[in-house]
């Protein structure tokens, strides 16, 4: 038997979670029992939906139970296996993160073929947060020749790539991100006119500056005055694929919608929301076309790291904080 630290939820945050919400706990892990494999965890994912699962409401995940450890996608090694086709050292990707090792059903794991890719970019680039970014481009916006698109939250781990398959297709990119470094992130994955929420008054204006001729694809990461800016913005017949909008994940009352939700209907315009879980069969797709766009070097991520189990939450918060450039990651020792 080894053991293990791992972090739990303490108290369920009203607006801005805290680290007093999180509580870390030391584990006994027992040995893998008959189909069973144990792991050592060796990254894990922090994402924006978790804040949602922290919240006792109904949603299309279960919400995270008080006093019990938190989910979320991780990496790692076997150490020891029970189990027909898994062996010690290796990598497989699971739901079991937040925790430095764990066992586990065989069947509730994935080996992972790294075709020469780093194993953490399976919890970002190659993983959820690619195929998000693919899925809602793709299916949902259905991205076609002369489209202009607009992204927000683009320096992030789903807008980043969003903006670099738009650009792999031969479209123009605007992006919007807070701040000079992630501008010049944007800058360097080939957006076509950055905007810098942050150095703006009033970003419908900055919008209309940058896209003199409209848009019609918008990418929501942000919701708000994001998507306010975008209605405005938008082409007869534009398309809205709503992925997320993180500005009011953290609201302790419901936020405002748009003032201009009005002209949706005489610009005939579609606004579709969608959760990547229910679009997992175009997986084998997404990681064919991904192969060939990092081979022709069409496409660059970048990954902002915390090391230790014990960094969990303060790299969770920092999501909301604008503290990350590209996926979020926690390095587990």
């Amino acid at each position: 038997m080894t053991s293990s630290t791992e972090i739990r939820l303490k108290s369920r945050p009203r607006g801005m979670p805290a680290p007093g919400d999180f509580e870390v706990a030391r584990v006994d892990v027992p040995d893998p029992g008959p189909g069973e494999v144990q792991v050592r965890n060796d990254w894990m994912s922090v994402d924006p939906y978790m804040r949602g699962r922290m919240n006792d409401a109904r949603s299309y995940a279960a919400p995270f139970q008080l006093g019990e450890v938190m989910q979320g996608g991780a990496v790692g090694t076997v150490t020891a296996s029970n189990a027909e086709g898994f062996a010690e050292g290796d990598i497989v990707l699971s739901f079991n993160g937040w925790r430095e090792a764990f066992t586990a059903p065989a069947q509730t794991l994935r080996k992972l073929d790294l075709h020469g890719l780093p194993p953490q970019a399976f919890l970002g680039v190659a993983g959820m947060p690619g195929l998000t970014a693919y899925t809602g481009l793709l299916r949902i916006a259905k991205l076609k020749d002369g489209d202009i698109v607009f992204v927000s939250g683009a320096a992030g781990a789903v807008g980043s790539l969003v903006c670099q398959i738009a650009k792999a297709k031969g479209h123009t990119v605007i992006g919007s991100a807070g701040g000079p470094d992630k501008i010049d992130f944007l800058r360097d994955i080939g957006v076509d006119r950055p905007i810098d929420y942050k150095a703006e008054s009033d970003l419908t204006k900055a919008l209309l500056r940058e896209a003199p001729e409209g848009i019609d694809v918008y990418f929501d990461n942000v919701g708000g005055d994001h998507l306010e800016a975008a209605l405005t913005a938008a082409r007869p017949f534009g398309r809205f694929a709503l992925c997320g909008m993180i500005s009011a994940y953290n609201s302790t009352e419901m936020p405002a919608g748009p003032r201009n939700l009005i002209t949706v209907v005489g610009k005939n315009l579609r606004l579709e929301g969608f959760i990547v879980s229910f679009h997992q069969d175009l997986e084998p797709q997404f990681h064919a076309d991904l192969a060939r766009w990092v081979s022709e070097g069409k496409i660059k991520w970048r990954e902002t790291v915390k090391e230790g189990i014990e960094q969990a939450p303060e790299a969770f918060l920092g999501l909301f904080s604008g503290g990350n450039i590209g996926k979020m990651l926690v390095k587990l020792s």
